[in-house]
């Protein structure tokens, strides 16, 4: 599939590997926030309108952070408003907070939610393909823990997912995803590695693709710290 992809005979051009400082791979490291009740989870599990993510992301390979809030736009399509961090800044330091108000304010005329924790951390490997206004995300050995209960949930090592970002028409990319029999699933890291890793929230919309990614990759470990998708096995989760 890569080898149909960065074909220079390619009509408009092969796809290209985004390549900072000769690294074509990068590693994520994601913090996600909360409320006590799972609030951003159960409004995106409830498929509410006017749901967000509030995450820190720290670009490892750079030392690069950045405070981000994922709304759902007008037209399905995902919004995301980000703000650098530095220095020693948390998301629920005052400067963040006002920008999660203000950004919620005026996008949803909503309040913010006081009551926030660090309820999910998440980390991968990343490769991304563009061309042609297409971009394809390709994320490698994903390990989530569980901020709270300190379970960890481990991908298999031979799986990868796969996310095509477009405008919003299917491209090239999803043609040839499906022509290697990879379909599209209902995945995100966030809502589907807390289906995983706590059975008993009501998670049925991400449950199926939350096994096939970690249910022969390490699944649960109960060990503390201290102590526009298909998948095919040995290939491609595609999200």
């Amino acid at each position: 599939m890569a080898g149909h992809l960065t074909d220079p005979r390619r009509p408009g051009g092969p796809f290209r590997a985004l390549t900072i400082d000769g690294r074509r791979t990068f590693r994520y490291h994601s913090v996600y926030y909360d409320t006590p009740r799972l609030r951003s989870f159960h409004d995106h599990r409830q498929g509410r309108r006017l749901r967000f993510k509030i995450r820190e992301r720290l670009y490892q390979d750079t030392g690069e952070r950045q405070f981000e809030i994922k709304l759902k736009g007008s037209r399905g399509d995902t919004v995301k408003h980000r703000r650098p961090l530095t220095g020693t800044t948390t998301p629920l330091d005052t400067p963040c907070r006002t920008f999660l108000t203000e950004t919620l304010h005026h996008a949803y005329g909503i309040d913010a939610p006081t009551a926030l924790h660090p309820s999910l951390s998440t980390d991968y490997l990343r490769a991304t393909f563009v061309a042609d206004g297409e971009r394809i995300t390709c994320d490698a050995g994903l390990t989530c823990n569980d901020l709270h209960t300190h379970r960890t949930a481990h991908c298999d090592t031979t799986l990868v997912l796969v996310e095509t970002k477009t405008t919003g028409h299917l491209t090239e990319a999803d043609r040839l995803l499906h022509t290697y029999g990879i379909r599209p699933a209902v995945f995100t890291k966030y809502c589907s590695s807390f289906t995983w890793l706590r059975p008993g929230l009501p998670g049925n919309r991400w449950r199926r693709a939350a096994h096939r990614a970690f249910g022969t990759g390490g699944g649960r470990d109960v060990r503390s710290p201290s102590s526009g998708a298909g998948i095919v096995r040995h290939g491609a989760l595609r999200t």
